[in-house]
């Protein structure tokens, strides 16, 4: 795509979106914290209402029973043979998932990220690049190419740290700066006391689709 401006490389990608929901809540009781709800709808209905429109198709990444996740009628990965391994195991299955499906690029988004802000993908281009904000780098708001995936199965299949930041050093990832307005566009919800902040924030965002 030399030569091209970063807006038509934009529209010329093919752009799978990956929602990664394997948390477990354990400093909120347990549970699937994207399906906690926040201004009249669950986090992860807010998060695939910001991803409609920019990406070609969604799924979900979780482990365990995806009947629970089965009113959002997306499909639903599992970590597959590296589960246990942290939140890049999410991150190649969503990989192998979008090759599948014809995609050149992933972008990977956390499910207890309710306040992703629409065109995200555009403003990540070209991959691969992450996300920051506030002066915190989310190397999980990212946008990967799909071909590092085997390059991400080696890492994960040998000894050694399974941090995100090792492999996004490895394959040089941009980070691309969002200013925060009234809120982070990149607040996670980990705590009790995060979840009723963001319930404060929040503002419905069309119907819930939970």
């Amino acid at each position: 795509m030399a030569g091209i401006h970063a807006r038509d490389a934009f529209r010329l990608m093919r752009i799978a979106g990956v929602i990664l929901a394997g948390g477990q809540a354990r400093r909120l009781g347990g549970g699937d914290k994207p399906l906690l709800s926040i201004g009249g709808s669950t986090m992860l209905a807010r998060i695939i209402a910001a991803l409609r429109g920019e990406t070609a198709v969604i799924a979900i990444n979780a482990n365990g029973d995806p009947a629970r996740f089965a009113t959002f009628n997306l499909p639903v990965l599992p970590d597959g043979s590296f589960a246990g391994q942290g939140p890049l195991a999410g991150v190649l299955a969503g990989l192998d998932w979008a090759a599948t499906v014809g995609a050149d690029v992933l972008l990977t988004v956390p499910g207890d990220t309710p306040f992703i802000p629409h065109g995200l993908a555009g403003a990540l281009t070209p991959a691969p690049a992450c996300a920051a904000s506030n002066g915190r780098v989310h190397h999980l708001v990212a946008l990967w190419p799909v071909p590092c995936r085997d390059h991400l199965r080696h890492m994960l299949s040998v000894p050694g740290s399974r941090a995100a930041v090792r492999f996004t050093e490895q394959i040089g990832m941009r980070v691309v700066d969002f200013p925060a307005g009234k809120w982070d566009p990149f607040l996670n919800v980990n705590t009790a006391e995060d979840l009723t902040t963001a319930r404060s924030l929040a503002r419905p965002r069309g119907k819930d689709m939970a």
